[in-house]
């Protein structure tokens, strides 16, 4: 897979390409990460990017050319075959590939939109934009959707698009350790993550889960999925409202209920 970042920062993305399960994933050939500085379309002697904006009011606006430039030009090498082994598989070479922008504006990202980027196979390209945002002109010629990370504002799109990167390597085949690390992390199947527990057995008088230590794979299974029930109904109940339920899912959701109304008593 391919992913392309337009950015006036592009040495940010050293955290990201050197450390951690976002660098393995570069460095394994599974993704391929290219960055397109403005600056270097720029068409003046200063390398400007931005401008006033029309009708006044604090700060500067991107101005069109030179990140349209640096957009077609990521579009460019996006949608060019790869020549990392081990990429291909997961590379879209046919499919042109999805223009982002980070903004504020945006929809929410959540981990059904992260595993609709991951299954979907195409590859991105992420415009992070600056100061008080990018012509509006440039959105409706070359910005196929917004996604924001959260109703809070930061200083550019770097961040939210190293968020949306390190999500997105996380889904892909042969990233992550354990192929089934990425289905148990929190919001996988629509609940937050059950707690977990390392050696020592006893800290400070603190002991293990029982259940942790018995052997009985579907006892456990059974309890983090309760866990998971209990924490998400008690943190972020509006997950469960929204949630399709098996049944098994459906007894401990009632179990956890009843447990939390008699320890209100």
């Amino acid at each position: 897979m391919k992913l392309a970042v337009v950015t006036l920062f592009p040495e940010m993305f050293g955290a990201l390409n050197d450390h951690g399960v976002s660098g393995r994933a570069i460095s394994k050939g599974i993704v391929e990460v290219g960055l397109y500085n403005p600056r270097s379309y720029a068409s003046d002697r200063h390398n400007t990017v931005d401008d006033r904006p029309y009708g006044g009011g604090p700060g500067m606006v991107m101005t069109i050319e030179p990140l349209r430039q640096a957009i077609l030009a990521a579009k460019k090498w996006a949608e060019s075959k790869s020549e990392v082994l081990g990429s291909e598989a997961l590379g879209s070479e046919t499919k042109a590939a999805r223009v982002i922008y980070l903004s504020p504006q945006g929809r929410m990202l959540n981990q059904q939109a992260i595993n609709s980027f991951a299954e979907g196979k195409q590859n991105l390209v992420l415009v992070a934009g600056r100061y008080e945002g990018i012509d509006e002109r440039l959105l409706a010629l070359e910005v196929d959707e917004e996604w924001s990370i959260g109703d809070y504002v930061v200083s550019g799109g770097e961040l939210p698009a190293m968020v949306l990167m390190d999500a997105l390597m996380r889904q892909l085949p042969g990233v992550l350790g354990h192929d089934e690390s990425a289905a148990q992390d929190s919001f996988a199947k629509g609940l937050l993550d059950c707690p977990h527990y390392t050696r020592p057995e006893n800290y400070q008088g603190v002991q293990v889960p029982e259940v942790l230590l018995s052997g009985n794979h579907n006892e456990i299974r059974r309890w983090r999925l309760k866990q998971s029930i209990a924490r998400t109904l008690e943190r972020r109940p509006e997950l469960i409202a929204s949630l399709s339920m098996d049944d098994e899912s459906k007894e401990l959701l009632s179990e956890v209920r009843a447990e939390f109304e008699k320890d209100k008593r």
